[in-house]
């Protein structure tokens, strides 16, 4: 199962959730070579989103 996104950069707090949500979701195994490629690309989004590539999250 993979995770496209459509819309603009995120905010790293966003990704965050993602990555956490995802992990949480496969914390009784180990993770699949897909599941590994989709966590590396989420950590990669993230990393960009915390060098101030991606927007910033406003309190709702």
């Amino acid at each position: 199962m993979s995770h496209t996104r459509t819309a603009g950069p995120a905010c790293p707090e966003e990704i965050n959730h993602a990555i956490r949500s995802f992990l949480a979701a496969r914390s009784s195994r180990a993770l699949t070579g897909d599941e590994r490629q989709e966590y590396a690309r989420l950590r990669t989004e993230w990393l960009a989103a915390t060098r101030g590539r991606g927007r910033y999250c406003t309190a709702a």
